[in-house]
């Protein structure tokens, strides 16, 4: 069978449940191989959390340079093991910093690139929706290492029980790498609320909130729920961009999504269409985003919410 890497994505020391997405698309293609990069010390630690999805083996690298010199490091580590064992595949999370490292990986090993695919089938062909959600595209890297950078939550991972065999290497760092070096860095503050794209609920605000994100936040509280934001809201300076859900901010697939003062601009439902449940809480009907809702309520999110809110605390007690 094919070879195919994936590299591994952790929330802190936690493993993301991204990886299992990932494992899950490169098992249709062949045997999964994790990469694990992580500081001296703390690779058996974090290769040890990898124990559900479709996982043959998991590789594990240390290195202080990886914390250093951070994406050119981890690029430069993960192009000599393409170089080496020539995969069928790598397949890596789309984030910033998983395109910024397979595009580094790419030039470094003359493969092709595939950026923000929500699915790859059996024969690495990738699956993108483009033109915010209009349009969708088949393709497939013909050169190289297919290396194809996949969306978090778009994917349904196999959660089935596994054993990967846990094996260590080491590489040293080109001194090309080296030319930029981090000299500080500090985690974002997550508060008390779950991780967005990690989240089983989601309560989104936008324009009609006015920029007052009580209410929105407070329904949150209620149901232990993590917070999301649309574009309007977030270049407005309603709420920080890293809670930007959409096209241009994360994607999401909770088991309930509640979207409360959003019009669903195709941009907002690139971003949230596959979530299991949509609830609208929107005081036009003519709404764009009741078109893909579950579940809608036409009134003032400033009434509707404080009545929501208490409904659930009552309901839990």
């Amino acid at each position: 069978m094919s070879d195919i890497l994936i590299l591994a994505e952790f929330t802190g020391e936690k493993i993301a449940k991204t990886t299992a997405e990932l494992a899950t698309c490169g098992a249709r293609a062949g045997e999964v191989t994790v990469l694990v990069l992580a500081a001296p010390g703390k690779g058996n630690a974090l290769a040890a959390q990898i124990t559900t999805g479709l996982v043959t083996s998991v590789l594990v690298i240390e290195s202080e340079d990886f914390a250093r010199y951070s994406v050119a490091a981890a690029a430069d580590a993960i192009a000599q093991i393409v170089l080496e064992r020539r995969p069928a595949a790598l397949l890596i999370a789309s984030s910033a910093f998983g395109k910024e490292v397979a595009g580094r990986v790419g030039v470094a090993t003359e493969s092709g690139i595939i950026t923000d695919a929500v699915d790859v089938a059996a024969d690495l062909t990738a699956t993108q929706v483009v033109f915010g959600g209009s349009t969708t595209v088949h393709s497939r890297v013909s050169h190289g290492t297919a290396i194809i950078t996949v969306r978090p939550n778009s994917v349904t991972p196999d959660l089935a029980p596994s054993t990967p065999v846990i094996s260590h290497a080491s590489y040293v760092i080109s001194d090309s790498a080296k030319l930029a070096e981090v000299i500080s860095s500090e985690p974002s503050v997550q508060g008390g609320r779950p991780e967005l794209t990690e989240a089983q609920i989601v309560v989104s605000g936008g324009r009609g909130t006015n920029g007052d994100f009580g209410p929105v936040e407070a329904f949150a509280d209620s149901l232990g729920a993590a917070v999301g934001a649309s574009r309007a809201a977030t270049d407005a300076g309603w709420y920080l961009h890293s809670h930007q859900v959409g096209q241009t901010g994360k994607t999401v697939s909770p088991q309930l999504y509640v979207a409360c003062g959003i019009s669903g601009a195709i941009q907002h439902r690139a971003g949230m269409q596959t979530s299991k449940t949509i609830v609208v809480i929107n005081k036009d009907p003519d709404a764009p985003i009741f078109e893909i809702a579950d579940f809608g309520v036409v009134g003032d999110l400033f009434a509707v919410l404080p009545q929501a809110t208490e409904g659930v605390r009552a309901r839990k007690s």
